[in-house]
């Protein structure tokens, strides 16, 4: 049961990504060939109009396969005949869906659960924020040039930043105030700590609160898969803690197999809470500019933009095939690394 839940979430994720590419490809008059969902060969297909869509075998990943793509054509209506704003429109469509699924869910998640404002609850002592002088019921507002909305947000900017002597803006009784921080290391759970504690409490809001912080938690996602990525170019975190698709299955599975003894509803929010961050973190993915990618393609675009005529389209195809060859490489790789901790 946990894989079928593994594949519906995924499957949802990547529907929605190549669901952006297909409808500004129709808006922008590109004829789309086939729209499909998994890879390999065709287990249903039906053609409809000029398209086809359907079903493939393996379930691990989508495409929207649109005419003159990734080769020269002759059709009027082919992606290449387009104006390269047209263009860029229908490729960043793609990472802007994952990240629209991320806000529409995280809405209805917030609607049930509510948010954790980043009040304190109290402070340990012996750490640096009980000796600054904070107490139960400051609200953190900013670490460093860091606009604090969460509580979670204050342990994420010390994972990033670990060890680093930080301003932090409080506020207390509607005043700002300021001091700084130097987080110390904890022995027991192995990372640097302020001394904040927060409330378990969570904050239901009205309709427009709960949009405000829906933007929030996106925006929450966003900033963690690129800490992520600084972490591992910084050599921050090592290649070797990766995790690829065997980690993600088996973080849902655990997610299923917490939730699902609660009820559906306690079901559908946890799916909920791990579709938003694979949403988003697929949509940040995606916008890098690496070849084959939705960013690779962008960055091609705008350098079109800039010389004022396409690059050509054999070079950039050569180029994102060797992008392909380079990311199944990096798949097998995060592969090993997942089949090697469960060994």
């Amino acid at each position: 049961m946990k894989i079928i839940v593994a594949i519906v979430v995924f499957s949802i994720i990547i529907l929605f990504h190549e669901l952006g590419h297909f409808l500004l490809a129709k808006a922008n008059g590109i004829r789309v060939n086939e729209f499909c969902l998994g890879l390999g060969p065709t287990i249903f297909g039906v053609r409809k109009g000029e398209t086809k869509y359907a079903v493939k075998l393996f379930p691990i990943g989508g495409a929207c396969v649109m005419e003159g793509e990734d080769e020269e054509s002759a059709d009027d209506r082919s992606f290449g005949k387009k104006s390269v704003w047209a263009r860029i429109s229908v490729v960043i469509a793609g990472p802007f869906f994952n990240f629209l699924m991320a806000f529409v869910f995280s809405f209805i998640l917030l609607c049930n659960i509510g948010y954790d404002l980043p009040v304190l609850s109290g402070v340990s002592e012996g750490f640096p924020a009980s000796e600054a002088g904070l107490m139960a019921g400051d609200t953190i507002v900013k670490l460093g040039n860091t606009r604090i909305h969460f509580y979670r947000d204050i342990r994420t900017y010390a994972q990033f930043h670990p060890g680093e002597t930080v301003p932090v803006v409080y506020e207390r009784d509607g005043e700002r105030y300021q001091t700084e921080l130097t987080p110390l290391y904890d022995e027991e759970y192995g990372i640097y700590l302020y001394g904040f504690l927060g409330s378990t409490e969570r904050t239901t809001g009205n309709v427009f609160e709960n949009v405000k912080y829906s933007f929030y938690e996106v925006k929450y996602w966003i900033s963690a898969t690129l800490g992520s990525l600084k972490a591992l170019v910084t050599g921050q975190v090592s290649m070797n803690e990766m995790g690829g698709p065997v980690a993600i299955v088996g973080m849902i599975g655990e997610g299923y197999e917490q939730s699902v003894s609660l009820g559906f509803l306690a079901l559908f929010l946890q799916m909920l809470y791990i579709t938003i961050f694979l949403s988003a973190n697929l949509g940040v993915m995606n916008l890098l500019p690496i070849p084959a990618l939705d960013g690779g393609r962008l960055l091609f675009l705008l350098l079109e933009v800039i010389r004022g005529k396409r690059i050509d389209p054999d070079k950039e195809g050569m180029v994102h095939f060797v992008g392909l060859l380079l990311l199944f490489a990096l798949m097998i790789f995060v592969l090993f690394n997942d089949v090697r901790r469960i060994l």
